[in-house]
């Protein structure tokens, strides 16, 4: 049972961390450089994104050994596609701001190469509840890097943060942390989009190659420590003869 409880969590974090789509296997880039000007725009993408991968990712485990080899691709194509389609229609009769907002990019969700890279690679060889927990650790690392994209685009971009516009459920509030003829809005922009995801790699590649030189260096620490005892007790056993 303990097992099973570690290999959970284990699955649920690998989307979060160490197999982030975005951060890390840098998939689903269009969208995240398109939808992520404002929280709330990037926040209902990685809302839409999760509901799309879960229920794909559970349908296609629940389908997995009925579908033959010879058409599981364009299979699993129409079931995103049909799970695709219903997020669309919801979206555009409850949250017409959000749909308006994402517009195509909600479509786009069926050519998403995690979500189909999800049915194909863990979906259609794991059980359902293994392949949910897999989609939703990764629908929240997604969700989380678009989040920290849009944080620093809107906080750079027009000073600030508001709520409200898109999720009108919410009472409209805004606040202006940096007065408006300071703000950068460039990165309001496509190009700033591409810097801010840029920098965050470096930031995330420079993290990892310094604790990669740290493991090296307690490797060797490690290694120097064990010539140096093997030769004392080389020294203490020749003293001895």
């Amino acid at each position: 049972m303990s097992r099973e409880k570690g290999y959970t969590k284990k699955n649920f974090l690998k989307g979060i961390i160490n197999e982030n789509p975005l951060f890390v296997s840098i998939l689903g880039t269009c969208p995240a450089l398109a939808t992520t000007k404002t929280l709330e725009a990037a926040l209902g993408m990685g809302i839409l994104f999760t509901v799309v991968l879960i229920c794909s990712n559970v349908l296609v485990s629940l389908l997995r050994k009925v579908i033959s080899e010879e058409i599981r691709t364009p299979a699993y194509i129409v079931i995103i596609a049909t799970f695709v389609t219903i997020v669309k229609m919801m979206t555009n009769a409850f949250l017409p701001e959000l749909y308006s907002t994402l517009g195509v990019f909600i479509s786009l969700i069926v050519v998403n190469c995690i979500v189909l890279g999800r049915a194909e690679a863990y979906a259609s060889k794991n059980n359902v509840f293994d392949s949910l927990i897999d989609a939703l650790g990764m629908g929240v690392g997604y969700t989380i890097a678009l989040l920290t994209m849009a944080f620093f685009r809107e906080f750079l971009g027009t000073g600030g943060f508001s709520i409200g516009a898109i999720f009108t459920f919410i009472p409209q509030a805004k606040l202006q942390i940096i007065p408006k003829d300071y703000v950068i809005s460039i990165f309001q922009n496509p190009a700033g989009a591409f810097i801010v995801f840029g920098l965050i790699l470096a930031v995330m590649a420079f993290r990892r190659n310094r604790k990669e030189e740290y493991k090296a260096y307690l490797a060797k620490q490690e290694k120097l420590r064990k010539q140096q005892e093997a030769a004392a007790a080389k020294a203490i056993e020749g003293g001895q003869k």
